[in-house]
């Protein structure tokens, strides 16, 4: 499964509404003005099969999709914002 890539400029996060990592990436995003379209993996059965397809069989998140169709998990701000620049 593949993801569908996000518009330049923006990401897509899978996430979980429990995940601590995924509450700090989105505070951190909105407090830099990053736009992002949120997929809660508990919510969406193929989100949770591509989330396994890019991190070895694991739910692993936040996993995020850049504007190229590549692909991170657990990125930190710095990562996320030098990713966009491309």
């Amino acid at each position: 499964m593949t993801a569908q890539a996000p518009e330049t400029g923006t990401i897509t996060m899978y996430s979980t509404t429990w995940c601590g990592y995924c509450r700090r990436l989105k505070t951190q995003l909105d407090r830099e003005g990053i736009g992002y379209n949120e997929v809660n993996i508990e919510e969406d059965e193929a989100s949770a099969s591509f989330v396994e397809s890019v991190n070895n069989g694991n739910q692993t998140v936040p996993t995020v999709v850049f504007p190229d169709g590549s692909a991170a998990t657990n990125p930190s701000l710095a990562e996320v914002v030098e990713r966009l620049k491309s």
